[in-house]
């Protein structure tokens, strides 16, 4: 019965998609003609928000066209992106709708439908970090900045699917949820370990998400799915609620089609020194009076300097990545960017040693979090039961064998800010920065297209593994456009600790310079139909 009622579902969404057109439904017949039906392909947070003030749709209407487009075109067409729909998303966005129609006022986030990670704890819904042994664990509460954007009006829509564990950089497969792939060419990755949040945000399944960034995984995906990525400072965001990998790495963030809308979600993630995260405290007074998006110039790029890190960008580049690379340098010149070549001194030597085995200590205290009722109560009962993907199984075996407690009082175990290793990593980054007054260094997020699904040997090129994971610096990552003709390419800004703002003036004045991103081909909007059926 359950699948019956299962199929039913499936086959009303798809026949909202043909009605709704992949848009928030039809303005009044009288302004028909005047005005066509919104969609959501591609759609913005402004846009949203401008189609609800308009009447153009409802918080109802908006969540109907987005669960169609997934209905359409996750399975269908073996992306597989989405791990789990939001049951309760329709009730939140009906509530949202009453307190507009009530008070006639939006929230910053007001009715944003989003993509979650599935390693983000989310009240009521299943959270597995992709993994099998964690199968029907439902938190009680929400990941902190859920919860942040629930209050700012979002919507959390539905989970997406994750390298298992977070492990890898390079792929997107889990025992949850099987592979996903990219959008842009379904033969090629979409990177790791935030690829179902990159993928589905590609193909407007939703209007942005949320990623999680432990060595390469917010940017990679976004740079492999022609978006943009922000790895916040270490400290900025809060990690509560987040199963970890590294916690001493790790971070999330907003993965979005635009600067601006990654912005809007920083902005309302931004919310100060949370106690259930003691790496927060360092943010205290660094975030800017007003928030982030007064940041949004589009002449952002005029009078700043910008380093050209080519220790980075020269480590054996694809042709067409190099060619986008040295474009992009052009472009912020143009804009009227300074651009200067630049080195860090030795940086082989104070960038070794950095990685740290915490995964063991780190995911064990989140499982004891979870209560009586967590499915495993430890990582070596999710590697006695088998519940794993087979690529993950040396992975866990190193983890339980060379895990290791953090620690500040050995060098390359603690967190970013004592740990006598990382910082003296960041001092020579900041170091080099200091001396020629620049405000960004600049390389291309990876230095290879995606690779080939199940090419582990085409796995090369990241080069978002190497400085801010362990220095702690924010680094985020925009297009710059597409390599062999559908394989996207992502440009890195990386800037001093919490000095997000600077990074905003310059990615926001190079996206609206360039303007690279473009939708994936195999996933336009649903076709529309006319009124009346005719």
């Amino acid at each position: 019965m359950s699948n019956l009622r299962q199929a039913s579902r499936y086959l009303l969404l798809l026949l909202c998609g043909a009605l709704l057109a992949s848009s928030c439904g039809h303005a009044p017949r009288e302004q028909q003609a005047a005005r066509p039906p919104f969609d959501v392909t591609e759609a913005s947070i402004a846009d949203v928000q401008q189609a609800l003030k308009r009447g153009d749709c409802n918080c109802v209407q908006l969540v109907q066209a987005y669960q169609a487009r997934i209905a359409a075109y996750d399975q269908p067409t073996k992306l597989n992106a989405i791990v789990v729909t939001n049951p309760e998303a329709l009730a939140t966005a009906r509530q949202l709708d009453a307190e507009y129609r009530r008070t006639g006022k939006l929230r910053p986030l007001h009715c944003i439908p989003l993509i979650i990670k599935d390693n983000y704890n989310t009240a009521g819904l299943q959270t597995t970090a992709g993994s099998l042994a964690l199968k029907g664990s439902v938190p009680t509460t929400d990941a902190t900045m859920v919860k942040a954007l629930k209050a700012a009006g979002a919507i959390v829509l539905a989970k997406s699917n994750m390298a298992e564990w977070a492990f890898s950089p390079m792929v997107t497969i889990s025992s949850i949820a099987g592979e996903t792939r990219n959008p842009y060419n379904l033969d090629h990755v979409p990177a790791g370990s935030s690829g179902g949040t990159a993928a589905a945000v590609a193909a407007s399944f939703g209007t942005a998400g949320l990623g999680t960034d432990t060595g390469n995984s917010i940017r990679g995906p976004s740079s492999h799915n022609a978006l943009v990525g922000f790895r916040p400072t270490l400290g900025l965001l809060s990690r509560a609620g987040i199963v970890p990998l590294y916690l001493r790495n790790d971070t999330g963030g907003p993965m979005a089609r635009s600067v601006a809308d990654a912005t809007l979600l920083l902005e309302a993630m931004a919310t100060g020194p949370d106690p259930a995260d003691p790496l927060t405290s360092y943010c205290a007074g660094k975030i800017p009076a007003g928030g982030y998006r007064q940041f949004l110039q589009k002449d952002g790029l005029k009078g700043a300097r910008i380093g050209v890190l080519r220790t980075l960008s020269e480590r054996h580049p694809d042709p067409q990545v190099k060619t986008l690379f040295e474009q992009a340098v052009a472009d912020l010149r143009r804009a009227g960017a300074t651009v200067v070549e630049v080195e860090i001194p030795h940086f082989d030597q104070v960038s070794s040693g950095q990685w740290s085995s915490v995964f063991k200590h780190d995911v064990n205290q989140y499982l004891a979090a979870l209560g009586p009722n967590a499915p495993v109560k430890n990582i070596d009962e999710v590697l006695a039961s088998g519940k794993y993907s087979a690529y993950i199984k040396e992975n866990l075996q190193d983890e339980l064998t060379h895990g290791v407690a953090p620690s500040a009082a050995v060098a390359g175990r603690g967190e970013a800010y004592t740990d006598p290793r990382r910082i003296a990593f960041r001092h020579a980054v900041t170091a080099v920065m200091d001396g020629q007054q620049l405000g960004a260094l600049v390389y291309p997020t990876w230095n290879n297209p995606p690779a080939k699904i199940g090419d582990f040997a085409g796995y090369k090129g990241d080069n978002s593994q190497l400085i801010a994971p362990h220095t702690g610096q924010p680094a985020f990552t925009v297009p710059m456009g597409f390599t062999y003709d559908n394989l996207p390419a992502g440009l890195q800004f990386l800037g001093r600790s919490f000095d997000e703002s600077t990074l905003i003036k310059y990615a926001y004045a190079y996206e609206q310079a360039t303007h690279h991103r473009r939708a994936p081909a195999r996933f336009p909007a649903l076709p529309v139909k006319p009124v009346g059926g005719k």
